[in-house]
């Protein structure tokens, strides 16, 4: 293994330091949970947004705390859900008058954390509500879940409610914006190399030269099958037959189209399958809206990616458009 590492077990730690330390005027951390919030978090004019999982996907979901985004996120460790107590202790201090959502992506170990908490704090009087993400289209259950998985499609319901918020939507709207953009969003990735976990120093699990995951998840989770590498013409035509479909997408549509980088990928290639599903999708009568391409929600250094559909209307296009100030800046 070669990362630029300290201790394995210190790896989630130190990198929220250095995040903190990036934007002191912005971001807050509290080590004892893992948390990284907003400076001005909890603001009772608005309703409090928090994200959590595991680590390992960044820039989801500590890099994307910020105004118009999430106000606190509390990972546990790389690829594991955040203890119920981190989850418990961020939704009580970050906590505002107009109430605590808490986005949770579809896995067993983070709707067990999220739900007892949610539990607690509504026994201390918090007024708190759980949104869970389910936008994986490559298996109907997988090794972590019942239910579809959550996966990169979880950046559009951060984006819409965390603008929603910002204009003073109560818990209920956020509710509903939320499970409207996942209920339009669909998402399939193909992993062309495995990722190696600090702690675990070697890869998650083993691909032949010539093999690749179709329909992987962001663990490493196996996905529809293992199949033979491939033109990038017909790795994306296979992840958009399961994607189009599903909703379906169909002609006259207007869409957002994420390409995902899953963390090992260059931003050449990421163009490449973008310029390609454009072409496709625009051979079927739907149109690109919003265009997304570059690492949202990652898996550590595996070589890979994933596209995104959302279906657009009026106000899910609004909210995307709408002003954020997030961690991460390319300028």
């Amino acid at each position: 293994m070669k990362k630029f590492v300290n201790d394995p077990q210190q790896f989630v730690p130190e990198m929220l330091h250095g995040i903190a330390l990036a934007n002191p005027d912005t971001l807050r951390y509290v080590p004892e949970y893992n948390l990284i919030h907003r400076v001005d978090a909890p603001n009772d004019d608005k309703v409090t947004i928090i994200q959590g999982s595991g680590s390992g996907h960044e820039p989801a979901h500590v890099m994307t705390v910020g105004k118009g985004m999430l106000d606190g996120a509390c990972p546990g460790d790389v690829f594991a859900a955040p203890p119920m107590d981190y989850v418990y202790e961020t939704t009580k201090l970050l906590a505002s008058k107009k109430g605590v959502l808490l986005l949770v992506n579809n896995y067993t170990g983070d709707r067990m954390a999220f739900d007892m908490a949610q539990e607690m704090s509504e026994a201390d009087g918090v007024k708190v509500r759980t949104l869970f993400i389910d936008d994986d289209v490559s298996v109907k259950d997988s090794t972590y879940t019942v239910g579809r998985r959550g996966v990169a499609g979880n950046f559009f319901v951060m984006k819409a409610v965390g603008a929603a918020a910002e204009d003073g939507a109560d818990l209920d709207e956020l509710i509903r914006i939320g499970e409207k953009v996942n209920s339009v969003t669909r998402t399939m990735g193909i992993a062309l190399t495995a990722c190696t976990p600090p702690s675990k120093g070697s890869p998650l699990f083993e691909l032949g030269d010539d093999e690749i995951e179709i329909g992987v998840g962001i663990h490493g989770e196996p996905g529809r099958r293992r199949g033979k590498m491939a033109p990038a013409n017909e790795l994306v035509d296979e992840m958009l037959d399961a994607i189009v479909p599903d909703l379906p997408f169909e002609s006259g549509d207007r869409v957002a189209l994420m390409v995902n980088g899953l963390g090992g990928t260059p931003i050449s290639e990421l163009y490449i399958l973008f310029g390609i599903a454009a072409d496709r999708l625009g051979a079927k009568g739907i149109t690109i809206g919003r265009s997304y391409v570059g690492e949202y929600c990652t898996s550590l250094d595996m070589a890979g990616a994933s596209i995104t559909l959302v279906k657009l209307d009026d106000e899910i296009e609004r909210l995307l458009e709408a002003p954020a100030e997030v961690a991460v800046r390319i300028f």
